[in-house]
């Protein structure tokens, strides 16, 4: 037992405490756009679930591969928000809950949005792609995918796992997302799986531009500390020559 906490703690324990903290000190108000998104999905559920509302929906949120691109950057931003015909609503509400939640605590909620939409965005274009390329690729998609309703916040949400373990250094747990990710491809290979692949080599990029601002601004740092008068001094006592 204490292995195991021990392991849970080396893998979990910074983020915990992060989000506990948040939590603590300002409740829901830790995470306002999440709930936001909560409640914008709730809302979107039920009125495209209404004869009235179904059209409308689909209007503005609803994204097809077979449809001009401009129209479907347009609709990209609601189809986040907009659950999938074929899964049950409550599975949208509770990633977004848990993961956008997460994400907005620890990376803030504009990071979380970039990151969010990046990765769905990313899965619309590569729809796009994969449908037009010959169909022993093993990246294609066949052509009947052009018309499937691509809609959810599954590509995001697997996104913003990964990016968030990552960096709060839960690697076993954003491997075993993206190793999940991958069975889903090997035994299903559909739209949605291939979308969260797209996702996937998305946040890889996104985490290595992270890393390499996070490392200039180190470097920046320590050269401006470098600096500092009474800092980096020669042999002689004296402050370096400044030219």
């Amino acid at each position: 037992m204490n292995t195991l906490a021990r392991l849970a703690r080396a893998e979990w324990g910074l983020l915990y405490v992060t989000v506990r903290e948040a939590l603590a000190g300002q409740r829901w108000r830790a995470m306002p756009v999440t709930l936001g998104a909560v409640c914008l999905t709730a809302i979107l559920q039920f009125v495209q679930n209404q004869p009235w509302g179904f059209q409308f929906v689909q209007d503005i949120g609803s994204v097809r591969a077979e449809e001009p691109l401009w129209l479907a950057l347009l609709r990209t931003p609601l189809s986040l928000f907009v659950p999938a015909l074929d899964l049950p609503v409550w599975g949208a509400l509770l990633q977004l809950l848990i993961v956008f939640g997460i994400a907005e605590i620890c990376l803030g909620w504009w990071r979380m949005l970039v990151i969010a939409y990046a990765t769905t965005l990313a899965g619309t274009l590569y729809a796009r792609v994969a449908i037009s390329l010959s169909p022993g690729n093993p990246l294609a998609l066949p052509v009947t995918d052009a018309q499937v309703v691509d809609t959810g916040p599954s590509a995001a949400v697997v996104g913003l796992a990964v990016f968030v373990a990552w960096r709060y250094r839960a690697y076993w747990t954003g491997w075993g997302v993206v190793a999940a990710m991958m069975i889903e491809v090997a035994f299903k290979g559909n739209l949605a799986g291939k979308e969260h692949i797209a996702a996937l080599a998305t946040v890889v990029v996104l985490y290595g531009i992270s890393i390499l601002r996070h490392r200039h601004r180190h470097r920046r740092r320590r050269r401006h500390r470098q600096r500092r008068p009474g800092r980096g001094r020669t042999g002689s006592g004296f402050p370096p020559i400044q030219s």
